[in-house]
């Protein structure tokens, strides 16, 4: 992993942000800084994301006639696996250069650890056995990490111990959700 596409990763997890872009900004907010070339994706009237390969933005409205609110943005790192060029777009690979294939969590995690940020491990239910989660309650991202090899369940192109994505916002009372559902 070369420093810069791990400092990428590491301001993420520690701002909550891609670029300074929080899941709060606008489609034309996000267009305007990560640039006019991406996937849309309509799901219905009401909802809207846009695709630039590892970073994906979401939003939701409630009619036709509402503004588009934020949703949530996802790092897609497990698309790196793939080694297909267009998975960082043209802004980011200028920023940070070349991204490796794989994130490696741990050493992710032991650089955040050393900067102050730390990641706790939450229950994750819904993607157990074969993923864990890690979340930093300061910047509300959640990162997803591959468990265990499943057919059909996890990438055959991933190890134990890669990131599979990072996603924000993980918000405190969803948190509590979880270790609630857990506990019972």
């Amino acid at each position: 992993m070369t420093p810069y596409s791990l400092a990428f990763y590491m301001d993420v997890v520690t701002t909550g942000a891609v670029l300074g872009l929080r899941h709060t900004d606008s489609p034309e907010r996000v267009a305007e800084n990560l640039g006019p070339d991406f996937g849309e994706n309509r799901f219905g009237e009401t909802g809207l994301g846009y695709s630039y390969g590892l970073p994906e933005f979401f939003w939701e409205r409630e009619s036709t006639d509402a503004l588009w609110s934020g949703h949530h943005f996802t790092l897609q790192v497990h698309r790196l696996a793939h080694r297909k060029h267009k998975s960082v777009d043209e802004v980011l690979r200028t920023r940070y250069r070349r991204f490796a294939p794989r994130l490696r969590f741990e050493k992710l995690r032991r650089l955040l650890e050393r900067r102050g940020v730390p990641l706790l491990e939450i229950p994750d239910a819904a993607n157990a056995p074969y993923y864990r989660t890690f979340w930093q309650p300061d910047s509300q991202v959640a990162v997803s990490v591959i468990n265990c090899h499943g057919e059909f369940s996890t990438p055959g192109n991933l190890r134990v111990g890669d990131v599979y994505n990072i996603q924000a916002p993980l918000t405190a009372d969803a948190v509590a959700w979880r270790r609630e559902r857990a506990a019972t």
